[in-house]
């Protein structure tokens, strides 16, 4: 069901958004099995590479991406109705082509994409569960990593920010020790040019978080002669 995890009442327009123009651009997974040839969800023009959003909040930095970017199809991952529909609202009035939806957990839709598919992937901000207890539900995990440089093509790139120091932490200790990803880019107190701000990302800097941006790349694989 589109929109399953609601916040917030939506105005009559973004209610309207949901029905009408989500599903044209929300997708769900086969039965069993990968989700084959999954740039077949864009148009043609928007079929040179495909990117992943991991919990896209309010959707302006995929929207962004996607404006800046018209060639890439890129998949965007939120389960809540809001964010979906702000998205949704940015799409319509910037009439942008190369964005599909998956309303689903990310991690459900890493294990089914194809072999070496992503060349880059966003992990913006992610809930970083500052409790103990609750440090398991974390999205970075061992068994995700594993998951994700299946799914990423050598020298993709994985781009992760967070204002959590101990996430911070949690992040790159997992991150450098995973043989399938290293760390590829330094600055990383400074959000790079090409890396469209969030709205969380300023309320992180109102309250006077510091925020980190870092970024790994995809080791390249041994093959077999």
């Amino acid at each position: 069901m589109h929109g399953r995890r609601g916040g917030t009442r939506l105005r009559a327009g973004r209610r309207r958004l949901l029905e009408t123009l989500l599903p044209r651009l929300h997708f769900t997974l086969p039965d069993q099995g990968e989700l084959s040839a999954p740039l077949f969800l864009f148009p043609e023009t928007a079929r040179g590479a495909l990117w992943l959003e991991i919990g896209f909040g309010a959707g302006e930095h995929l929207a962004a991406q996607a404006a800046a970017h018209p060639d890439v199809g890129i998949i965007g991952c939120e389960p809540y109705r809001n964010g979906i529909a702000s998205l949704l609202a940015n799409v319509d009035m910037k009439d942008i082509e190369n964005i599909r939806i998956f309303t689903d957990h990310a991690a459900d839709l890493v294990t089914r994409l194809p072999a070496e598919s992503l060349t880059r992937v966003f992990l913006l901000f992610p809930d970083p569960w500052p409790k103990q207890r609750h440090h398991k539900r974390r999205i970075v995990q061992a068994a995700f990593l594993d998951d994700l440089a299946r799914a990423m093509a050598d020298g993709g790139e994985l781009r992760v920010a967070t204002d959590h120091n101990g996430y911070c932490q949690w992040i790159m200790a997992r991150l450098l020790a995973h043989p399938g990803f290293a760390w590829c880019a330094v600055g990383w107190r400074s959000r790079p040019d090409d890396w469209p701000p969030t709205r969380y990302e300023a309320k992180a800097l109102l309250t006077g978080s510091r925020c980190v941006y870092l970024r790994f790349c995809r080791r390249l694989r041994s093959r077999q002669p």
